[in-house]
C-alpha cells in the first residue's frame, strides 16, 4: 500500500495521523482525561484503539473545559495501525456516542502536533439575550436577561487587540507562568436574540475568554464603559475583572496552522 491508499508507508510503520473532531461538551468534564469524571479524551482514545487494536494517545491543540464544545477540535496520534484512513474515520464513528463525531482523518507530517504547531485558534462565545430563558439554546448560550449594547460590547473588544498581559483574565491559579498573548481579531455580531463575541489569538490562557466574556456583559449592561474595560485590562488584577461566565456558551470554532 502506498499513499494512493491513504497511507505513509507500509503495514508496520508507524504513522502520524490527524484528525479533526466535533463535539457537544454538556455530558463530559472537558477534553482531558482526569479521575473524577468521563472526558472527551478518554472516549475518543478508546474508541480510536479498538479499531486500531492499540493503545492509543492523543494530543490535541488544547483542552477545552467541562461544558464547552468544539466545532473543529484538531488531534493528532500515533500509529501502525495499515487500515485506510477513510476506514479509520468509518470505524471510529461507528463507535462514538453521538455527542462525538470525527469529522475528517488523513494522514500528516511526521513532525505535526496539534499543540505545537497551531499558530492560532479561533473561539466564539453566544449570549441569548432574551428576558424569557431559551429551551432549545439552554446548553449552548449563556442566559443574560438584561439588554445588552452589543455596539459597547464591539467597542471593548476591539481594544483586545495587540499584545497585551491578560492577567485580568487569567483563571485564579492559572499554571501559565507568561500572560502575555497576541489577540489578532475580534467581532461581535448579533443575530436575532443571539450575540456572538469571536475573537482569534496565538494562544489563550485558561478561563480567559469566559472571563472576557463576563467583563464585555458588564460593559453591555453600562456598568462599565469601554474605557473602563480598557483600564481593567491594563491593571493585571483578575480581582477587578468581575465574573466568569458560564461554560456552555463556548466552542473551539477553528485551529489554525
Amino acid at each position: 500500500m502506498g499513499k494512493e491508499d491513504g497511507l505513509t508507508g507500509g503495514p508496520g510503520l508507524m504513522r502520524n495521523v490527524r484528525i479533526i473532531c466535533e463535539y457537544d461538551g454538556t455530558s463530559y468534564h472537558g477534553w482531558q482525561i482526569q479521575p473524577n469524571g468521563i472526558s472527551i479524551q478518554e472516549v475518543l482514545e478508546e474508541k480510536t484503539g479498538i479499531i486500531t487494536q492499540e493503545k492509543i494517545r492523543l494530543t490535541a491543540s488544547g483542552r477545552t473545559d467541562a461544558g464547552v464544545h468544539a466545532l473543529n477540535q484538531v488531534v493528532n496520534f500515533r500509529t501502525k495501525s495499515a487500515l485506510r484512513c477513510e476506514n479509520l474515520l468509518k470505524g471510529i464513528n461507528s463507535l462514538l456516542p453521538e455527542d462525538i463525531v470525527v469529522k475528517d482523518l488523513r494522514d500528516t507530517e511526521e513532525d505535526f502536533h496539534a499543540r505545537y504547531s497551531a499558530k492560532s485558534k479561533v473561539y466564539t462565545y453566544r449570549i441569548f439575550n432574551n428576558p424569557v430563558r431559551t429551551a432549545l439554546y439552554r446548553n449552548y448560550s449563556w442566559h443574560v436577561r438584561a439588554p445588552l449594547d452589543a455596539d459597547a460590547m464591539g467597542e471593548a473588544a476591539t481594544l483586545l487587540k495587540g499584545r497585551h498581559d491578560f492577567s485580568s483574565f487569567c483563571a485564579a491559579g492559572c499554571d501559565s507562568e507568561n500572560h502575555i498573548r497576541t489577540v489578532i481579531d475580534t467581532s461581535v455580531g448579533v443575530k436575532d436574540d443571539m450575540i456572538s463575541f469571536t475573537v482569534e489569538a496565538n494562544g489563550f490562557l485558561r478561563y480567559m475568554v469566559r472571563n472576557i466574556v463576563g467583563l464585555l456583559v458588564d460593559v453591555g449592561k453600562g456598568i462599565i464603559t469601554p474605557a473602563g474595560f480598557e483600564e481593567i485590562m491594563g491593571a493585571r488584577d483578575r480581582t477587578q475583572a468581575g465574573i466568569t461566565a458560564p461554560p456552555q456558551g463556548l466552542f473551539l470554532r477553528e485551529v489554525r496552522y
